[in-house]
């Protein structure tokens, strides 16, 4: 913070992003809806909605994220995020809003992030790479036919969890629509996240379901 309240500024080649932090993690091209009701968020979904602005979602690794923090334990959330973009807003009830986003670009949180006076957090960030666009390899074509079935699966219950088009040719998309799908814990869910390279990260999905014999 400088002395007037306001953060300071961010370095070169980073930008200053409001935070949302959850016990979740968001993954480009992913689905989030949100039930907001704490002031500090409403006017951050107003703001963006005003300004065409994206929030940043990180994952909490501890605290919590609505402003009732568990005894002792102040909050502390990942350095790397995603972008998440507003998609709709449904107004349910007074005071709450159903909020349906699309996760967007990962970056990585440059330094500490600061809170607000309201609680609303903030941090410089850097953009990370999107992931290259590439076929999955001939050995992972396992693992992109079971998450054919399953999203067929889902469609015959009503389901719609991913957003058209279905990308099944690559290798990023498909490794992160099993992450979204998979009972991972959330801290492994998100080092899958973070991760550079999408081949590495399908590799690791497909070894995941050869362990479980999801693919065989």
């Amino acid at each position: 913070m400088t002395e007037s309240g306001a953060p300071a500024a961010c370095p070169q080649g980073t930008s200053r992003l409001a935070l949302f932090p959850l016990r979740a993690v968001l993954f480009p091209g992913g689905l989030l809806t949100l039930r907001v009701f704490e002031a500090r968020y409403l006017d951050l979904v107003a703001r963006c909605m005003k300004r065409g602005e994206d929030f940043g979602v990180v994952c909490l690794k501890q605290g919590g994220d609505v402003r009732a923090p568990e005894q002792g334990a102040p909050v502390r959330f990942e350095a790397v995020g995603v972008r998440a973009r507003i998609d709709s807003v449904d107004a349910q009830q007074a005071g709450l809003l159903a909020v349906r986003c699309t996760g967007q670009q990962r970056f990585v949180r440059e330094g500490e992030p600061t809170q607000d006076a309201d609680g609303l957090w903030s941090a410089c960030v850097r953009e990370m790479e999107a992931d290259p666009a590439c076929v999955p390899a001939p050995a992972m074509l396992g693992s992109v036919k079971a998450l054919a079935t399953a999203i067929a699966t889902l469609r015959e219950r009503g389901e719609q969890p991913f957003l058209q088009p279905l990308r099944l040719d690559d290798a990023g998309w498909v490794a992160n629509r099993w992450c979204e799908l998979l009972p991972i814990p959330l801290a492994a869910r998100h080092r899958l996240m973070a991760l550079a390279d999408p081949n590495e990260r399908l590799a690791l999905v497909d070894a995941y379901l050869r362990g479980k014999q999801v693919v065989r």
